[in-house]
């Protein structure tokens, strides 16, 4: 049974995890009957979004680790001790919050930072050769962390013609792929798929995301 990382970003698309492309992949998961392992970093929000208005909510602070419990149902680990040698596989949901808090790509663009456990938990997976995933804009998270290691990646993010150009900007390689399609690096061990980057509805997202979880964990177990 693979072990498989869901790193959250918080609750809710506009300053947290998508909760659709979370969602749909722990039930793909669960279908695989892999182990699940939720976890986040234990950090305030960048900023915290009214959903029903789309504003934020000026002075308002949350915990991404709290916030993402609740996606979670309780059940997650502070992402600082989640290690490499502990699991098979990570995989990143989408949602402003992967561009808000798990690294400031929203804000800084190719130029952003990553949260550092984020940072830490990618650099071990990629020297331990073992898969990632990433969903929907993760994959710009995950282009930063490529591009400062010089690992020539390859990744989408849909079809998006400025988000691409930023993810090649930081020295990985973009493939433009339909929602319900995944792109495989096999050297890297990289699966990435474009979700609600491009999705319609649940149906189309949960096309890509299944792809994508059956290949990561191709990859863990191959």
């Amino acid at each position: 049974m693979a072990r498989v990382a869901v790193c959250l970003s918080g609750c809710g698309v506009k300053d947290g995890c998508e909760i659709h492309e979370a969602v749909l992949t722990l039930l793909a998961l669960d279908q695989a009957k892999a182990q699940i392992l939720c976890c986040a970093p234990n950090a305030d929000q960048s900023a915290v979004v009214n959903h029903l208005t789309g504003q934020a909510v000026p002075g308002e602070k949350r915990n991404i680790l709290v916030e993402s419990a609740r996606i979670a149902r309780g059940q997650i680990k502070d992402l600082a001790e989640v290690r490499a040698a502990d699991i098979d596989a990570v995989i990143f949901p989408g949602g402003f919050g992967a561009a808000m808090n798990l690294c400031s790509f929203a804000t800084d663009g190719p130029s952003c930072r990553v949260h550092p456990e984020v940072e830490r938990l990618i650099g071990e997976m990629l020297v331990a050769h073992k898969p990632i995933g990433a969903i929907c804009i993760a994959p710009a998270m995950l282009a930063r962390v490529l591009g400062g290691r010089k690992v020539a990646g390859r990744v989408t993010i849909g079809t998006d013609a400025g988000t691409a150009a930023a993810i090649e900007k930081m020295g990985v390689r973009h493939e433009s792929c339909a929602c319900e399609g995944v792109v495989v690096d096999e050297r890297n061990r990289l699966v990435t798929t474009p979700a609600y980057m491009l999705g319609r509805g649940p149906r189309e997202v949960f096309e890509g995301i299944k792809s994508l979880v059956g290949e990561v964990l191709r990859l863990a177990v191959g």
